[in-house]
Order: C-alpha cells, then structure tokens, then sequence
C-alpha cells in the first residue's frame, strides 16, 4: 500500500503533503522535500525500526510507502480519527462495536484489517466521504 502525495514549488521552497495522513512540510530543494516528508511521517508513527520509502512521480506527484504494512495502516486510521476529532469510543459506537478495543487494535497495528473491513472502518471515521484507489507502477518515473 501506498498513499499518494503532492509536492509543489511555493516561493523559495518546496511545499510537501500527505493529505490523507494530514502531513505537511517543506524543503529547500525537491530532493530535501522528499527526505523531510519520509522523516515527518517516521517522527510522528515514533516505532522503532518503522521506515517510510518515498516514489517521486511526475509534476507535482509522489507516493509514500512503508514494508511495515500494519503501522503505516494504524497511522493512517489515527491520523484520520484525529483529523476529525474523535475518540476510539465514538468510532467503535460508529462501527456498532461493543468495545472500543476492537477499534483500538487496529490503530495500535495489532490487527491488519481486510479490505472490507478497512473500507467499513474509514465509513466509520468519514461518513459521507470516499477514499479512492488507484493503480500504481511499482516504480514511479
């Protein structure tokens, strides 16, 4: 899995966001950007060992990944849960759950949901919005 990104040039710097992880930052060059994204994300999972790789596409285009599928999947879910104020009870009530535990494994990486099981989970952080897959090429040129 991978998260799509956007990297712009705005003034003397370059602007770098992971919007659906809420991330943002800047560097002097694209390069420096693409380095600063990579350790914002790896500062803010704070687990030892977790390592973000970054795919440069074209223009403004990149993605993020990580080989540790379950904590990029857990960051994801608690960056989204904060995003929107919530507390792992409501999101458990959300999910018609009868302990919040049952959410909360998820966000701590100990349980990798499904792929329906994930849809049903971000229904629960984002009702009313879609999250939208896309095809990708391994590597980005």
């Amino acid at each position: 899995m991978r998260l799509a990104g956007q990297v712009l040039k705005v003034g003397k710097y370059w602007a770098i966001e992971v919007s659906i992880l809420n991330v943002v930052t800047q560097g002097r060059t694209k390069k420096e950007a693409y380095e600063m994204i990579a350790d914002a994300i790896e500062s803010l999972v704070n687990k030892k060992g977790f390592n973000v790789e970054v795919f440069p596409g074209k223009n403004q285009y990149f993605e993020v990944g990580s080989t540790d599928l379950a904590t990029l999947t857990a960051f994801l879910l608690r960056r989204q849960r904060m995003k929107r104020g919530l507390t792992l009870m409501e999101v458990s009530w959300r999910l018609g759950a009868k302990s919040h535990n049952t959410y909360a494994r998820y966000e701590q990486g100990k349980s990798i949901p499904t792929i329906e099981k994930f849809s049903q989970l971000l229904s629960a952080l984002s009702p009313g919005h879609d999250f939208v897959l896309v095809e990708s090429q391994s590597k980005i040129h």
